[in-house]
């Protein structure tokens, strides 16, 4: 159902993780160290990308890092670390879900299929596809200097691209959809994760700061995404 290439050194992880996403009908590609994972990444692109933060020759977080300078393909992190910061380094870089060791098979399989789903890859026959696209390229969102296209996952400010993640693409698409009316984190919780996907409210943070970073590499001058301090966020059409 979907090309996955993971990424760890852990050679009973792989295995296991292979299996059981094998058994669900995916494609993987395994690799045990973050200099041969980037370079498959970046040579041969996956429809997600699942990486151990502790390994030989490059991390994960290092692998993340790189990996987002021309790539948006959907990331999920895996790690034994339980410090707080780590899980938020790793939205910062634009991770688009974090597992920490040790998981279930099953809520990795849950995770997989929720990143899936948010990315269009999975749930989904030819023809629903189709269908669906045709009616998300119908509602392809301008405003002002905006342009989001969700069939083709096109951002673009001012006629130029920004590259976003499947997560920050759906929390902008959630804020642009009505600007000027406030999205409280919750709302945005809900536009960009499924049910069996929990996050915090740094978590939306995070990806927002995020955006704003991508944003105001093409437009120093942006500010179309406000915060309004202990309410959430809301879009200001420009």
């Amino acid at each position: 159902m979907a090309k996955i290439t993971l990424v760890d050194d852990d050679e009973n992880i792989v295995t296991s993780v292979s299996l059981a996403l094998e058994s669900h009908g995916h494609e993987v590609k395994a690799y045990y160290d973050g200099a041969a994972g980037l370079a498959a990444l970046e040579n041969e692109p996956p429809d997600l990308a699942i990486l151990d933060v502790k390994m030989p020759r490059m991390d994960g977080m290092e692998v993340l890092r790189r990996l987002r300078r021309a790539s948006d393909v959907p990331v999920i992190i895996l790690t034994s670390k339980d410090e707080e910061i780590d899980e938020i380094l790793g939205f910062n870089l634009g991770a688009d879900d974090y597992i920490h060791k040790p998981f279930s098979q099953r809520l990795l399989i849950e995770r997989v299929k929720a990143v899936l789903r948010r990315s269009g890859i999975e749930g989904e026959d030819a023809q629903t596809a189709a269908a669906q696209a045709a009616e998300a390229s119908a509602r392809a969102i301008k405003r002002g200097k905006l342009t989001l296209d969700p069939a083709r996952h096109d951002c673009l400010w001012e006629g130029k691209p920004v590259k976003l993640t499947v997560t920050e693409f759906l929390l902008l698409q959630a804020l642009a959809q009505r600007p000027g009316f406030v999205k409280s984190r919750d709302n945005l919780m809900d536009a960009a994760y499924d049910d069996q996907v929990y996050v915090d409210d740094r978590t939306i943070d995070s990806h927002i700061k995020r955006m704003r970073k991508k944003f105001r590499e093409v437009d120093p001058e942006f500010d179309a995404i406000e915060t309004l301090y202990g309410v959430g966020y809301r879009y200001r059409e420009t």
